[in-house]
């Protein structure tokens, strides 16, 4: 039998892989968008996307971006992901998710190999929401949802660093304050935000825009105005936009133990689909 190989993803090959994915579309919705990307200029504030592949001779059997994330395909058998390992030892610090056993190998390699430190290690269900299971929260007459505008830079950025912080991530700002606005600037377009006596008071991200799925990532509320129900007037805009789209369907992920978020998704009807394990290294 011939021995696995591994290279570097070409963009030529990307409707293949894209193939290759779709058998599995909602485990694969994160990297379907990072393979589409390969070859294209990034988004501002954001690194190139990275993929490698594990053939033996033309066949597929597994595919793994490296930047800007690390997530290995949801199908992947423990021999291509073997193969795959050695190209995250170079990685100074990156973040890794996808299913919790492909993570478990790929974390006890780098531990093992490169002796990475997790700055976060968290686990996380993966909720996805049909058009025909949704519902969705009425608009309000006190607040207005709409598409967020390049004046909006001061409170999204704030909202991105009061995430990470409620994260307990590290503030970005004390590493390159300027990188981190360019990055949020770069996202603008993608986000959506509820406004409460003009003021700013939820903001969400729809990240991965596919046909196949969209995925919500960013989810923030003010915490003065939480539990008055603005998280779920914009989750349900965003849900409706992806559904007039045309999406299959939208998808996010929650940190175990976070009970408001999941009161509020599985009262939109999103359901359960995936355990997912999260690492932030360095």
């Amino acid at each position: 039998m011939r021995s696995i190989q591994t290279r570097q993803l070409a963009p030529g090959e990307r409707e293949d892989v894209l193939a290759y994915l779709a058998v599995d579309a909602r485990a694969n919705l994160m990297l379907m968008d990072l393979v589409a990307r390969v070859g294209e200029p990034p988004a501002p504030g954001e690194m190139r996307a990275q993929v490698v592949v594990a053939v033996r001779g033309d066949e597929l059997l597994g595919v793994g971006a490296l930047r800007p994330s690390v997530v290995f395909d949801a199908q992947i058998g423990p021999e291509a992901t073997e193969a795959l390992l050695p190209h995250l030892e170079p990685l100074g610090v990156g973040l890794v998710k996808s299913g919790e056993e492909v993570v478990d190998r790929i974390w006890s390699h780098l531990r093992r190999r490169s002796r990475r430190r997790a700055v976060i290690d968290r686990l996380e269900t993966g909720y996805a929401l049909t058009e025909d299971g949704a519902r969705l929260a009425p608009e309000r007459s006190d607040s207005r949802v709409r598409v967020a505008e390049a004046g909006d830079l001061d409170p999204l950025v704030y909202a991105a660093r009061e995430s990470l912080r409620e994260e307990s991530r590290p503030d970005p700002f004390s590493g390159d304050a300027r990188g981190f606005r360019r990055w949020v600037r770069g996202r603008v377009l993608r986000a959506r935000v509820v406004e409460q006596a003009r003021r700013i008071v939820f903001v969400g991200y729809a990240d991965v825009r596919r046909t196949e799925g969209w995925l919500l990532q960013g989810i923030y509320t003010w915490p003065e105005v939480r539990q008055r129900g603005f998280a779920a007037v914009g989750t349900s805009d965003l849900c409706r936009e992806a559904f007039a789209a045309r999406a299959n369907h939208v998808q996010l992920a929650v940190v175990d133990g976070n009970e408001p978020a999941l009161g509020l998704y599985e009262g939109l009807g999103f359901l359960p689909f995936t355990r997912l394990r999260t690492i932030l290294f360095s």
